[in-house]
C-alpha cells in the first residue's frame, strides 16, 4: 500500500468497512465490526482504512493478502 499522510478517524474506517463488507469474507467483516467497536490507535485506523480502500476492485491475490493483514488485527476475536 502506498503511504498516505491523511489520518482517518474511527467513523471513516467504519464507513469504509460498511462500503466494502459485501466483498469481504463474511467472518472477517463481522470480526472487523467487533474490532472497531473499541477505540483504536491512529496507526491501526490508517492501516485498516487503506487495506479496505478499493478492496472491491482489487485482484483475488491482492484481496487474499489484504485479508491476511486484516486477520492479524482480529485474531483474538472469536
Amino acid at each position: 500500500m502506498a503511504e498516505c499522510n491523511i489520518d482517518h478517524g474511527q467513523d471513516d474506517v467504519k464507513k469504509k468497512l460498511i462500503s466494502q463488507e459485501e466483498f469481504l469474507p463474511d467472518e472477517l467483516a463481522v470480526k472487523m465490526h467487533i474490532y472497531l467497536k473499541d477505540i483504536r490507535s491512529q496507526e491501526e485506523l490508517n492501516d485498516i482504512f487503506h487495506l479496505l480502500k478499493k478492496y472491491d476492485t482489487a485482484s483475488e491475490q491482492d484481496r487474499e493478502e489484504r485479508n491476511e493483514q486484516l486477520r492479524k488485527y482480529v485474531a483474538e476475536i472469536e
